[in-house]
């Protein structure tokens, strides 16, 4: 018998991947909390596009309150694309639906196999890190991609049990997700991760401050030092912590910390890494925090720049930059502050 595959978080990545997957045949459930989203699936389908052709998927589509209607015909794996504050509820209702081999993989922004094993044990606990893909829930119904398929680039998925080891599990994951876009085991999860997560205490952090798409973000000259420093202490802080960090933006950690320190040529390298990215970002690109505050939802922007912030202070280091836009962002979500380039102009490197 083939995989029942769920994925709970039928928003941008996870009706993306969910959808990606319905085309390519497999036995796919999606769960959603926008009912429109939900209702519209059942009776249309639904609409994948954006960069790509415009198809039409028909995976199974739920409401949360017919989640439970899965434990006659449980889940072999389940992909969490929830918001990181969402993590231990949905975890908790993914749990009683799991079949006896069934496992749960994180799909999300920040840091969060360490909240999902506490509730359903690390055996049961994966990840898939996500690399510069851009996608977005644009009504109820469509989900379109904001950037051009990376294809042989370089590796979107990534895939990695919590103890690093390459197990039948993870090559199944990666034949799958190669339905959606390019993928690859990773035997370092955590460096992958933490890797992730700087790259979007920038993105977010940036584009929610100064309501900039990502491609005005990657424009825009004036940030260039900004985004630097963002990257250079995430590096810092992920070091420290021990993690084995990988490219980020496509320029390793110590070219973005050697730039941070005014090397040239390290700066040099960043400037043609970032206009790599750019060639492949679309106008309507926009990060999932600064989506969220268009949309009036909370904002995971304390799983990302808070993350490295709560980190660093654990350690005693300094992130003056990760700080600064940290706590432009809460007052943007408090509603104290519009977005606008103007609202980083008193930061420490504004």
């Amino acid at each position: 018998m083939g995989l029942r595959i769920g994925v709970f978080g039928a928003g941008g990545v996870g009706g993306y991947v969910g959808g990606r997957l319905a085309l390519a045949g497999e036995d796919v459930t999606l769960i959603g909390q926008w009912p429109e989203h939900v209702d519209c699936i059942k009776r249309e389908g639904l609409r994948l596009g954006g960069t790509e052709i415009e198809q039409v998927a028909r995976p199974v589509a739920l409401h949360l309150h017919e989640v439970q209607s899965l434990a006659r015909h449980p889940l072999d794996i389940v992909f969490l694309c929830v918001k990181s504050y969402d993590t231990p509820w949905a975890t908790m209702m993914t749990a009683p639906c799991l079949s006896p081999r069934g496992f749960i993989v994180s799909m999300q922004n920040g840091m969060n196999e360490e909240c999902i094993a506490g509730l359903v044990g690390w055996e049961r606990t994966m990840g898939v890190v996500l690399s510069t893909i851009g996608v977005n829930a644009i009504a109820p119904g469509q989900v379109i991609r904001t950037t051009e398929a990376a294809k042989e680039a370089h590796a979107v998925f990534r895939v990695g049990e919590v103890h690093g080891r390459i197990t039948q599990r993870v090559t199944e994951l990666v034949r799958l997700l190669q339905c959606a876009d390019s993928a690859a085991a990773t035997t370092n999860l955590w460096g992958e991760r933490w890797s992730k997560l700087v790259t979007n205490s920038i993105s977010h952090g940036l584009s929610a401050a100064t309501g900039l798409t990502s491609r005005k973000l990657l424009e825009a000259g004036f940030l260039r030092r900004i985004i630097t420093r963002l990257a250079a202490e995430g590096v810092q802080v992920g070091q420290a912590l021990g993690h084995s960090l990988v490219a980020i933006y496509g320029a390793l950690p110590e070219a973005w910390t050697a730039a941070a320190r005014g090397d040239q040529s390290s700066a040099s390298e960043i400037d043609r890494r970032l206009k790599e990215r750019l060639a492949r970002v679309t106008s309507r690109e926009r990060p999932s925090v600064a989506q969220d505050l268009v949309r009036g939802r909370r904002t995971e922007i304390d799983y990302t720049n808070g993350l490295i912030v709560s980190k660093a202070r654990m350690l005693g280091i300094t992130a003056p930059v990760q700080e600064t836009i940290l706590a432009i962002v809460r007052r943007i979500e408090r509603g104290d502050l519009a977005p606008s380039p103007a609202t980083i102009a008193g930061s420490p490197e504004g």
